[in-house]
């Protein structure tokens, strides 16, 4: 896993110290080996996370001939079999590093060669002959890429703090993309937080030629997929083929690796798999919070630990080691994004990364195959639904902001594009085909929306700010072009969700761990929040200069009061708090890294 960045510029030469100014900003997703390549207006900086070819994968890459230039983030899991394809057409390897097959694929195959690629991946491919830079994001957005068009040239980059010190003045915020976070906790799409910064879409590439973008399209996307006509029996014999292929390949390393464990179905199965296939017991990592009104997962996932003999740790975050992280968290989210669960999932990371650099993650079951308990809302709840947020059939119709707090809160520039902070899901229904069920227009709009603008964010950044490689292999396109398919009564049956894969899991976990209801990982910040806490909030917040800017600091100190009594005003008030503090890390200051523990307060104050 690495970080890359780069610059393709209509002046005939670039300026190296702003290219290595922003490999420093990325140091963290790579921090055994960094490397630049420069030719004329063309920049390239890349730094390494060794993985696979420990000793021989430096970047950038090149073909023998110094025809085509590569950085890459990621992992090629098909790199065995390409390879073996393309040394039989003739192509001469330099190297052992999975991602050298993405060069000789471009010379193969041109620019069908992204269809010949399976796994998680950002790269940008320089073909020096034809001065054209490709560059590309994987089909589901695990790994991040961001563009920027500047008056110069485009600028890319895994991150928006590495692309900072490419700007010639820091970008001013997108409101637009700051409603939609918001309201939703992201924002989505092409649209980031920032002016002039955008998302490469997942499954999407683009062609830079002259300083700027000549094309851009979509090498894949789920609209493809049509639905089987399968029974539980046969798709069981399918997935079993293709569960073994997966992981086989995700589990191609020269490093050893772990697991993330909660006490949730997705991550006992990949336990379970690991176990099938490794040869010697996993290291898994659970979280909890003990001494909470929260229901602890750590007994659940102890039990899946010790049926499968695993090497176990168990975190118990503190109220001030989770409260504490909140600075580092919001920097190494990079975009501005507020899941809860970034903050338990960074410190599983720092324990992890401790030991190991690879570490296995569960995310993408409920996705592909239908858990979340939004797919199983009655038809009555969801017309009304419908009538208040129509476009969406029911689905994702309220924000985190509801009345009358939008009002009190926002100011006049932020309730101008309020109505359009639904705007990513709506795209998203009316894309998908008529011939597809409710079902699988919900499940395609998080696939392209919360997946990876929030939950991927957390499973990538999170772990890379720690130097760890997050591999998930139920978001391997192939398992979610499955899940997809699959007719909905093999999905939800009554008020059960994930009703294929759970069948199909009986086999290596136990019913009760199956049947037991899906809790989502949830962290007491609520809980947590003192009044002395939210007192010397009410001191900060209210004058912050940021919140100032885009709130009504006589709201926010509402907002304050209110949440000693209210789950949603504490909502509310953590997505203005996050705001302040991503506003102090990234447009008041320089994206520096904070510290792994600072009181946020203190940061703002």
């Amino acid at each position: 896993m690495c970080g890359i960045v780069g610059l393709f510029s209509t002046s005939a030469r670039v300026d190296p110290g702003r290219l290595h100014s922003a490999i420093a900003a990325l140091g963290h997703r790579g921090p055994d080996d960094s490397g630049l390549y420069i030719d004329g207006g063309l920049a390239l900086g890349h730094t390494r996370l060794s993985i696979i070819d420990l000793s021989g994968g430096h970047q950038p890459l090149t073909t023998r001939d110094q025809n085509l230039a590569l950085i890459a983030n990621g992992e090629i899991y098909n790199y065995i079999e390409l390879r073996e394809q393309l040394e039989h057409l003739g192509h001469e390897f330099l190297t052992h590093s999975d991602s050298e097959v993405i060069l000789h694929a471009y010379a193969a195959y041109g620019d069908a060669f992204l269809e010949h690629l399976e796994g998680m991946f950002a790269f940008a491919l320089y073909d020096k002959p034809n001065k054209r830079l490709v560059i590309a994001r994987d089909r589901l957005g695990i790994k991040p890429l961001f563009i920027s068009q500047l008056p110069y040239g485009i600028a890319f980059a895994s991150e928006i703090k590495a692309l900072l010190p490419l700007c010639e003045r820091t970008p001013s915020i997108n409101g637009q993309g700051l409603v939609e976070y918001l309201q939703n906790q992201f924002s989505s799409g092409a649209t980031t937080i920032l002016q002039g910064v955008e998302r490469v879409l997942p499954g999407e590439a683009a062609i830079i030629e002259q300083g700027s973008v000549r094309r851009r399209w979509q090498y894949w996307s789920p609209l493809a997929v049509r639905t089987l006509s399968v029974t539980q029996d046969e798709a069981e014999r399918r997935f079993d083929a293709l569960m073994q292929t997966v992981m086989q390949q995700h589990m191609r390393s020269d490093v050893p690796f772990g697991l993330f464990l909660s006490g949730g179905v997705d991550s006992a199965i990949l336990l379970a798999l690991l176990s099938r296939y490794a040869s010697e017991p996993i290291r898994t990592f659970s979280v909890g919070f003990a001494g909470t009104r929260l229901v602890d997962e750590l007994p659940l996932a102890r039990v899946i630990a010790d049926k499968f003999g695993s090497h176990h740790t168990e975190i118990r975050p503190t109220e001030g080691d989770i409260f504490d992280s909140l600075p580092f968290t919001v920097w190494a989210a990079d975009e501005l994004m507020r899941d809860n669960a970034n903050l338990p999932t960074a410190l599983l990371a720092e324990a992890a990364g401790a030991e190991l650099k690879v570490v296995f993650s569960g995310e993408g079951g409920d996705e592909a195959f239908a858990g979340y308990g939004r797919y199983r809302t009655s038809w009555l709840e969801r017309h009304v639904k419908a009538l208040l947020g129509p476009g969406t059939g029911g689905f994702r119709t309220r924000g985190t902001f509801r009345a009358p707090w939008p009002g009190r809160v926002f100011n006049e520039s932020l309730l101008g594009v309020a109505k359009q902070a639904r705007r990513p899901f709506v795209a998203a229904w009316r894309a998908t085909p008529r011939g597809w069920s409710d079902l699988q227009r919900m499940q395609y709009t998080d696939i392209v929306t919360a997946l990876p603008d929030n939950l991927l964010v957390k499973a990538d950044r999170m772990l890379m700010a720690s130097g760890v490689e997050g591999r998930v292999p139920l978001l391997d396109h192939r398992v979610v072009e499955f899940g997809l398919a699959l007719p909905d009564a093999l999905k939800v049956q009554g008020r059960q969700g994930k009703v294929f894969l759970k069948r199909w899991a009986a086999r290596y976990l136990p019913q009760e761990h199956l049947n037991a209801p899906k809790r989502g990982f949830y962290v007491p910040l609520g809980e947590w929040l003192s009044d002395g806490y939210r007192a010397r909030l009410g001191q900060v917040l209210p004058h912050n200069h940021a919140v100032r800017e885009w709130f009504r600091p006589e709201g926010v100190a509402q907002l304050i009061q209110a949440s000693a009594r209210s789950k949603p005003a504490v909502r509310m008030l953590l997505a203005v708090f996050q705001f302040a503090l991503w506003h102090r890390l990234f447009i008041e200051g320089d994206g520096e890294r904070p510290p792994a523990r600072c009181n946020p307060l203190d940061l703002l104050g």
